[in-house]
């Protein structure tokens, strides 16, 4: 593991990154809400990693250790919170369902000059709204005992690749019992429903990435497109065109914003 940045204050700001560029481990003393309006972007945490697009904000709490990589050219908004503002009532990282006023609202306070007042006055709605968001629970957790995350790892490495149960237990060296009570206990859901989120979130990486709908639906192991543009619209509200659509309009953004590689 890098060494973790301390940067006291979670900037209120946006800027624009290109895509493959990264920032690296850091934390902040305050909250922080991450949006992006175009483009994908991948968070990870202790806890896990989380994706933020065009209808998903993230929520950061103060004092977790966060890096960033960044999926297709990204528009990228933050709006820190001090610790005792905090409209989530939320602990851990978690995402919420971001609608068009909160997504209005996110864009209209991270512009660059707002006089102080009509900021406070944003950034008061948007508390208000995030009371009033869904949650939305599609994140991959970090598995704490070693031979699930062995499993996840394996998994991941090849999503194209079908693997069984029996097969994933007999490579990490336990029965299929203990697996499934592992995936039960620490994720709480079984293997396949697993699988399927795990796909799903690489799946939306790769459309903001620009990869086409049929070329991310079998790269994360769907055998026809049909079959994945009906999990994934199932899974995510949307289907996989109208998210990359979204994910890949052109930023409005100055250029003038943008923000060098491995910077906040």
């Amino acid at each position: 593991m890098s060494e973790i940045r301390h940067l006291p204050a979670a900037p209120t700001q946006q800027a624009v990154h290109e895509a493959g560029s990264v920032i690296d481990r850091h934390r902040h003393d305050d909250h922080q809400l991450i949006y992006v309006s175009t483009g994908v972007l991948a968070i990870r945490t202790a806890r896990g990693d989380w994706v933020a697009s065009r209808d998903r904000a993230v929520w950061i709490p103060a004092g977790t250790w966060h890096e960033h990589r960044f999926y297709g050219r990204t528009s990228f908004h933050t709006v820190g919170f001090t610790v005792e503002e905090n409209p989530l009532r939320a602990e851990s990282p978690t995402v919420v369902a971001a609608g068009a006023l909160l997504r209005e609202l996110i864009v209209a306070c991270t512009e660059p000059d707002l006089p102080r007042s009509e900021s406070l006055h944003l950034r008061a709605v948007i508390g208000d709204r995030l009371h009033r968001a869904p949650v939305q629970r599609l994140a991959l957790p970090t598995a704490r005992d070693p031979r699930l995350a062995d499993a996840c790892r394996l998994v991941e490495q090849d999503l194209s690749r079908p693997r069984s149960l029996s097969w994933l237990a007999r490579r990490v060296g336990t029965s299929e019992r203990t697996l499934t009570r592992l995936f039960r206990t620490e994720f709480g859901t079984t293997y396949p429903q697993w699988r399927t989120a795990v796909r799903v979130f690489h799946a939306m990486v790769r459309l903001g990435d620009g990869a086409s709908v049929t070329e991310a639906g079998y790269a994360c192991g769907w055998a026809t497109t049909c079959a994945f543009v009906d999990t994934f619209a199932r899974t995510m509200g949307q289907t996989p065109g109208a998210y990359r659509a979204a994910a890949t309009t052109t930023t409005s953004i100055p250029d003038d914003h943008r923000v060098r590689r491995g910077r906040v």
